[in-house]
């Protein structure tokens, strides 16, 4: 096993990995039928690239790992990663038989002009771990491929001027059913999701009830995160769904309702409390204090004194 890293610049750079470099059909955008690839890529490869890549796998067993994530594929499972994201290859994977899948892979170039470029920042999910990956149905794995073939029947014309944008839209189609479909796996995983808000309320309580904010500031999104072991992106996007708050509204609402109890408790003035509670500047307690209250702290502890 070797332990080497490579950055993947264009899309003939990834089907030259592949052994596919005389494929390319198009310089921003390809799709690769995965049971197609002969030599497997050497195993410990670490692998970036500059465009966005969507990767359907689906093999016999229930289990496959990628890099050092183990992953329950179930019925198959869709993994999305953003430009510069980085996946080890493991030849225990590759090496099963019967792989099934495909993989899509666009350059940012081919939608910079688009609107689909402003609305790429939503598709929060190029951003999870790949242990978050997105667990699909048949039915759902159908929906998803047809949008890959008809992408297939569209690089097999001549480009002409209608061809970007076909693409296009075929592409934003697609990542509107996985929108969809996260949407659908936060619902049908609502025990395990409850299970982390109530973990995320133990670890706020605990936080700004010890001495961790004064010695650490502000909890941060990742922190919270790595306490229960999501990405920062899935932990938001998770709680959005079941509470209406992402996890930054979450800290907040502990600051406040610490920063409330602080201001009725005590004499401290404004900018101590402030700097007890992980703030540089005074200025941004009193204006985000504002925001979440519609009152300035001294406003709240006269009307409450």
């Amino acid at each position: 096993m070797r332990n080497e890293f490579i950055h993947l610049q264009m899309i003939s750079d990834l089907l030259k990995l592949f052994g596919l470099g005389n494929h390319i059909q198009h310089p921003l955008i390809a799709i690769i039928d995965f049971s197609k690839i002969g030599e497997p890529i050497e195993d410990g490869l670490k692998i970036s690239s500059d465009f966005y890549s969507m990767m359907f796998k689906s093999y016999p067993s229930n289990k496959i790992k990628y890099g050092r994530k183990t992953i329950d594929f179930q019925d198959g499972s869709l993994i999305c990663m953003a430009p510069n994201q980085v996946i080890e290859i493991d030849n225990e994977v590759q090496a099963q038989e019967n792989a099934m899948g495909w993989g899509l892979f666009f350059h940012p170039d081919l939608i910079r002009t688009t609107s689909l470029n402003d609305k790429m920042r939503e598709y929060s999910f190029f951003s999870y771990e790949t242990s978050e990956a997105l667990h699909l149905s048949e039915k759902e794995k159908q929906l998803l491929y047809d949008c890959v073939l008809k992408l297939e029947t569209e690089l097999k014309e001549n480009i002409d001027m209608h061809s970007q944008a076909i693409i296009v839209s075929t592409l934003e189609l697609l990542l509107s059913y996985c929108t969809r479909f996260y949407g659908r796996q936060f619902i049908t995983r609502k025990s395990s999701n409850n299970s982390v808000i109530v973990q995320i309320e133990k670890i706020l309580t605990a936080y700004f009830k010890n001495t961790a904010i004064n010695e650490n500031g502000l909890p941060t999104v990742k922190y919270l995160a790595d306490r229960v072991n999501l990405s920062p992106g899935y932990l938001s996007d998770l709680l959005k769904k079941e509470t209406g708050k992402n996890t930054l509204d979450h800290i907040h609402f502990y600051l406040i309702e610490e920063a409330k109890n602080t201001l009725l408790s005590t004499n401290k003035s404004v900018s101590e409390i402030a700097y007890a509670l992980g703030f540089d500047y005074p200025q941004y307690f009193n204006k985000l204090f504002k925001q979440k209250t519609g009152k300035t702290p001294i406003e709240f502890r006269v009307m409450n004194s």
